[in-house]
């Protein structure tokens, strides 16, 4: 949707710019996906259409704020997936909801499955593309927000002990940065969860899926300075050299298939289907109520009544 609420006119480069980053949105809107500034500004740096600095990302952010203000750029299109209101759900009447139960009714089905797997991510900022990603296979996401505290960890470890005293494998996919900090995120969570007691069954890994040097070449993020503040930069300046790389400048499509990938690996496909066509009959049976929730009340009126 776009309206005007600010006219303005734009300078030719300016112009250009809100060209490219409408092309840009179209291309990923086509595929179902909403992006932020920031997964719209490396779009930009990978097409070599800015340079990859600060300054450029707060031109692009200041062009496409006044870009929508004055109607030229889609108000859907860009999403700021940290700030959301909340609210309680509300349903018409009783066979409202109940048929609202039938589209929301869903088994567990990991539990047939030898291993359970959790994706777990460095950034809040990439939420929706994961959540998309996960919700395909009903896998848990969990956004760290950095090293995650020890009050969550610690709770995370009691979670996956438990799935591996029921003889359940855990797979914990995780996906960071690729610099000094996000680098060694992937050891801490690991190692935090091996000291509250997690990883020890049979078959459980904790796998950091991206972004990994492979990647990086196959791709070719648009780099980024890495930080000397960092107290990790020696190690990873060894390792790697000076440059490092956000895991927003891959593409929503590439960690989509990148989730796909890491469960597919240990997902057991004929116990899958049966628990999808089990959870396909729960919902035949409330969809059957809510369309005759007349009789229903009928029924519950004559035989008796709910307590």
């Amino acid at each position: 949707m776009k309206r005007c609420y600010v006219p303005k006119t734009f300078r030719p480069a300016a112009l250009d710019i809100i060209d490219a980053a409408n092309t840009i949105i179209e291309e990923y809107q086509r595929q179902g996906y909403t992006l932020t500034l920031r997964q719209i500004y490396y779009q930009f740096v990978s097409r070599d259409l800015l340079e990859n600095t600060v300054q450029s990302y707060k031109r692009l952010g200041k062009i496409l704020n006044e870009a929508r203000l004055a109607g030229l750029v889609d108000w859907t299109a860009i999403e700021d997936r940290t700030r959301n209101l909340r609210s309680l759900a509300h349903w018409d009447d009783v066979a409202d909801i109940v048929g609202a139960c039938a589209s929301q009714f869903r088994l567990d089905v990991w539990n047939d499955q030898p291993h359970r797997v959790e994706c777990w991510i460095e950034k809040e900022a990439l939420a929706g593309v994961f959540e998309r990603a996960c919700n395909k296979w009903r896998v848990p996401f969990f956004c760290c927000r950095g090293y995650a505290s020890a009050s969550e960890m610690w709770s995370a470890s009691q979670r996956l002990i438990k799935y591996e005293k029921s003889r359940q494998a855990v797979t914990i996919l995780h996906f960071g940065d690729h610099d000094p900090s996000g680098m060694d995120m992937s050891r801490d969570l690991e190692a935090r969860l091996r000291l509250f007691g997690a990883l020890r069954g049979g078959g459980s890994s904790f796998e950091r899926l991206a972004l990994n040097m492979s990647q990086i070449e196959e791709y070719g993020p648009p780099p980024n300075p890495a930080k000397e503040s960092d107290s990790r930069f020696e190690d990873y300046q060894r390792q790697y050299g000076d440059e490092s790389w956000e895991l927003d400048a891959l593409e929503p499509s590439v960690l989509a298939g990148l989730v796909d990938d890491g469960v597919e690996n240990v997902l057991d496909h004929e116990a899958w289907r049966s628990s999808l066509a089990e959870e396909d009959g729960g919902r035949d049976e409330l969809r059957a109520a809510a369309n005759r929730w007349d009789n229903v009340v009928e029924f519950l009126g004559v035989h008796g009544e709910v307590e």
